[in-house]
């Protein structure tokens, strides 16, 4: 039989299985059982043991209450949850064991503060609903700064994953049914599933879902339930639902935001080297969470994409302006997520002179908008609410320097309550008449180190060293303690100032905090203008980092129409001209009319042909984000989607090969496209033999070409795919430039039209310095395969080939229609010789199925004419 308070712990931890219970014990957060074994071992701390009331001693291990957060945050990283149990009745007053409550659950989706918070970056909480077999109802916000969308997901479980890994969700919650369909994949993509009974009923959720279509409101609610439950304190922050259609804007899936590296660089994995690290110029942390997800989600219509470049445009030109306007914002704290700590109840003095501070910015950035003389920007400051209440309110409620701690003190200002001021006024006269009592002590004492100190535990008290014990008149000082150098001790006067002293400070104290909290509930009612000034602000940021960036690199403004053809004069990548410094990038134009909107491009390796391919990627991305691009001139058509199959990469948690990834990237990317996307192909199938290779690489170009129809870049090392130019109406060849000097490849980096004549793959071997003599060994097999091919390749032109029926008059005797390989020398014509030479000399495993087919049909041809 356990224990009263172990009773407690195993009642309470049934209602939270899945989580580690942190139960607060005095100045500790403990933890027993199989949580205390796994948490010291995923937490690093000491495991102990408690006897319990039964045979065995339980395990047991903890954490300081006052660096908890540390030790919560590293379990929640690892995708674990951790339920807080307080103590929830003063232990002085409890009758036997003390009550005990949950009063939080925190999860990956929820945890709102921590180094693992970014404060660039949005941290969501998802919820799936299955609406019908192909599609989801799906819905996702950020408890911190309480944004909230809805969309539907077409396609099923794989694109909502997708989805989620794209806009980096570590959890997400489900009903049961869903659960079991998504574990796989989400257990591969490190996401945490946490289920939520049926709707039971959410307080008033319904006025978040008013722009929330039928189908889609279900997984609202669901994760609304959800938050309530788990945070089980006040969501006032929390914002309507915006939904959004997919077809509002450019899809990027998320294997193309890798490949292109939009957020992450693929091989280090951080912001460095991204599309983000080249345009991230935002000095709010709101505008840096705005910037992400219209990279996340650029726009698709014409309308919306040339307002915001409208914005850019003035703002690029109103220079000083600009300058002005960024000085005033680096001035302006996170009010979104300001605006959630208010409403969770943890704001702190500090906090609220940020928000002051914040808010004071304001009228002086709307007034520069306004007297601008842009239509464009006066629009944006007549959006701006200054919220000159909130201000006032804060200025005359806040000190100018409040301290961490709001029961210290020092955190409501002088006028803002007549009691406090009445509190302070006796508690301060008091300590100004302590100082003069210590100097009076001196005098008569003629001890001039005799000091007047205080400590909780003894109050106030008079301390003289032992050396001058002597000095004092021990008739009026009253020992209050003795310590190793001094003594101290009390007078009847000090005693007397000491109760009116202590009681001033301890309910000017108690009244502070009171008009505090009182403050803070008050603030609440202000929260959806000060989210609504954030969202502004935000987008102002963002516009002016977009501006930044456009003069610091030479952006150009891109043109819209509503055809599809695309035209870049001289398009440059913009983070690889970045990362290049102060070397030459060698731009490049890309031309896709629409009767001519497929290129296939080849040229050696390293010779650009990949960092082509994406910079024509980035530029559409960059364009319909609003942004200026990197090119000397862009027409653009609208694109509905990007899909990219770049690079080669094992997936080996899954168990796919490189191979297997290409396949299924370009299986998504055929299967979702339409003629208004823009797919980019790099070198498809690599990863088999040649013959597998070029022949998929064909079908999915020939597919690509007469099913879809839409703007394609198609890089290859199979030269002989060049030949479909003559077949495919809409296809068009180029290279990449290189040229020989002293036998060394040199990459000239620009694309030409034609396709290219050779790979220069023994060069590029080469220029990685593989030892001298692998690289002259393979010269001189290159020179033996490209004579033996010569032969076979006469008419290797032709990849695609109808062969004719041979047009020749029927014969009767059998021994006519089959030529005898073994015949005798002497009785085999010329024509025949000629046959069994050219098969002699062909070498058959370098010949491509075309060659071959093309060689057997010339070899007919002169066997049936020499009939």
């Amino acid at each position: 039989m356990y224990t009263p308070m172990m009773q407690q712990y195993l009642l309470i931890k049934e209602d939270y299985k899945d989580a580690f219970l942190f139960f607060r014990l005095g100045d500790f957060y403990e933890m027993f059982f199989d949580d205390a074994v796994k948490a010291s071992q995923i937490l690093e701390i000491t495991l102990t043991g408690r006897e319990a009331g039964g045979k065995e001693r339980i395990p047991m291990c903890g954490v300081p209450y006052h660096s908890a957060k540390n030790y919560i945050e590293t379990l929640v990283s690892k995708g674990y949850k951790v339920a807080i149990c307080e103590q929830t009745e003063d232990p002085k007053q409890a009758k036997g064991v003390v009550k005990r409550e949950v009063v939080q659950l925190i999860t990956p989706g929820t945890i709102t503060e921590g180094k693992t918070i970014d404060s660039k970056t949005n941290h969501f909480l998802a919820c799936a609903e299955r609406m019908n077999e192909n599609e989801l109802a799906f819905a996702y916000l950020d408890v911190s700064t309480g944004e909230a969308h809805a969309q539907i997901i077409e396609g099923g479980v794989k694109e909502c994953i997708q989805q989620l890994q794209s806009l980096a969700i570590r959890e997400v919650i489900t009903a049961e049914g869903l659960q079991l369909e998504m574990a796989e994949l989400a257990g591969a993509a490190g996401i945490v599933i946490s289920l939520e009974q049926e709707e039971i009923g959410v307080h008033t959720v319904e006025v978040y879902l008013k722009d929330v279509p039928e189908q889609v409101k279900p997984a609202a609610r669901r994760l609304l339930q959800y938050v309530e439950r788990t945070q089980m304190r006040s969501l006032s922050h929390l914002q309507a639902f915006t939904y959004t259609e997919t077809k509002q804007f450019l899809r990027i899936d998320t294997n193309s935001k890798r490949n292109l590296e939009l957020i992450q660089s693929i091989r280090g994995g951080d912001q460095k080297g991204t599309l983000l690290w080249l345009l991230d110029e935002t000095v709010t942390a709101m505008g840096g969470r705005k910037l992400k997800q219209w990279l996340h989600q650029p726009l698709a219509t014409r309308g919306a994409i040339e307002a915001r470049l409208a914005i850019v445009t003035d703002l690029l030109e109103e220079f000083f302006l600009r300058g002005e306007l960024r000085d005033l914002l680096k001035s302006v704290y996170d009010l979104e997520r300001l605006a959630g700590r208010v409403a969770f109840g943890n704001v702190g003095g500090r906090d609220l002179a940020q928000l002051r501070e914040s808010l004071r910015q304001v009228p002086a950035i709307k007034a520069q908008l306004l007297e601008s003389g842009k239509e464009t920007l006066e629009n944006v400051g007549h959006a701006l609410d200054t919220c000159e209440d909130i201000e006032a309110l804060l200025a005359r409620a806040i000190t100018d320097h409040p301290p961490i701690a709001i029961k210290e003190g020092d955190v409501i200002r002088d006028g803002y309550n007549e009691r406090l001021d009445e509190l302070r006024y006796a508690a301060r006269n008091g300590k100004d008449w302590i100082m003069q009592l210590e100097q009076k002590e001196r005098q008569l004492t003629g001890i001039n180190n005799l000091k007047i100190g205080y400590n909780r535990i003894f109050g106030y008290y008079i301390e003289i060293t032992k050396s001058h014990i002597g000095k004092a008149d021990l008739t009026r000082y009253e020992r209050k303690q003795t310590l190793a150098n001094c003594e101290r001790y009390i007078t009847d006067e000090l005693k007397e100032k000491e109760s009116l002293i202590l009681n001033a400070e301890e309910e000017s104290l108690a009244l502070e905090y009171d008009l505090f909290l009182k403050l803070r509930e008050e603030l609440k009612a202000y929260i959806p203008r000060v989210q609504s000034l954030a969202a502004a602000i935000s987008e102002l940021d963002v516009f002016m980092s977009f501006a930044v960036v456009t003069e610091k690199y030479r952006f150009t403004k891109p043109v819209f129409h509503e055809g599809r053809s695309l035209k870049i004069m001289e398009g440059r990548h913009p983070v690889v001209e970045k990362m290049l410094g102060k070397q030459m990038y060698v731009p490049n134009d890309c031309i896709l009319p629409e009767e001519k909107n497929m290129m296939l491009i080849t040229g050696p390796n390293m010779s650009g042909k990949s960092t082509y391919m994406r910079q024509v990627a980035l530029i559409v991305i960059l364009a319909q984000m609003g942004c200026y691009v990197p090119a000397a001139e862009a027409e653009l058509p609208i694109t509905d989607q990007i899909f990219t199959r770049i690079g080669a990469a094992d997936d080996l948690a899954a168990g796919q090969s490189t191979f297997m990834v290409e396949m299924m990237e370009s299986q998504h990317a055929i299967t979702h496209a339409t003629k208004n996307s823009l797919l980019l192909f790099d070198e498809i199938g690599r990863g088999t033999s040649t013959y597998d290779g070029m022949s998929l690489a064909q079908a999915m170009m020939e597919y690509i070409h007469t099913e879809i129809g839409a703007n394609t870049l198609f890089s290859t090392h199979y030269h002989e795919l060049t030949q479909l130019e003559e077949q495919l109406v809409r296809l068009k060849n180029v290279h990449v430039a290189a040229t020989e000097q002293n036998g060394r490849v040199v990459f000239l980096h620009k694309v030409k039209d034609g396709a290219a004549d050779k790979s220069y793959g023994v060069h590029v071997a080469e220029l990685a310095e593989m030892p001298a003599p692998i690289i002259e060994r393979a010269r001189i097999l290159l020179e033996q395969f490209e004579a033996q091919d010569k032969p076979c390749a006469a008419s290797a032109a032709a990849e695609t080939i109808i062969v004719p029926e041979p047009s020749v008059e029927p014969v009767q005797k059998e021994e006519d229609l089959q030529l005898s390989l073994f015949a005798p020398v002497d009785e085999v014509s010329p024509e025949e010789k000629e046959v069994l030479e050219a098969l002699e000399k062909c070498n058959v495993m370098g010949t491509t199925p075309m060659q071959a087919m093309t060689l057997l049909y010339e070899l007919q041809q002169k066997l049936v004419n020499k009939k």
